[in-house]
């Protein structure tokens, strides 16, 4: 898993879509889903750090881009 596009198809073999309009708070959204799969024990430990990684990258990223708007 590399790719925020990557989380997207995780998040999506459970049913969870997320567009909430703003990639940042997709970003989120998608983080707190991730969470809650993994409480769940639905997915298992590696996925959930690897997904959980990819997510910071990428909501790091997308909030230097904000801040040099």
């Amino acid at each position: 898993m590399k790719t925020l596009y990557d989380v997207q198809q995780l998040l999506k073999q459970f049913g969870i879509y997320v567009y909430v309009g703003k990639r940042l708070w997709d970003i989120e959204v998608m983080a707190l889903e991730l969470d809650h799969l993994h409480d769940a024990n639905v997915i298992d430990h590696k996925t959930f750090a690897h997904a959980k990684l990819v997510l910071t990258h990428e909501h790091r990223l997308e909030e230097t881009r904000e801040n040099t708007k």
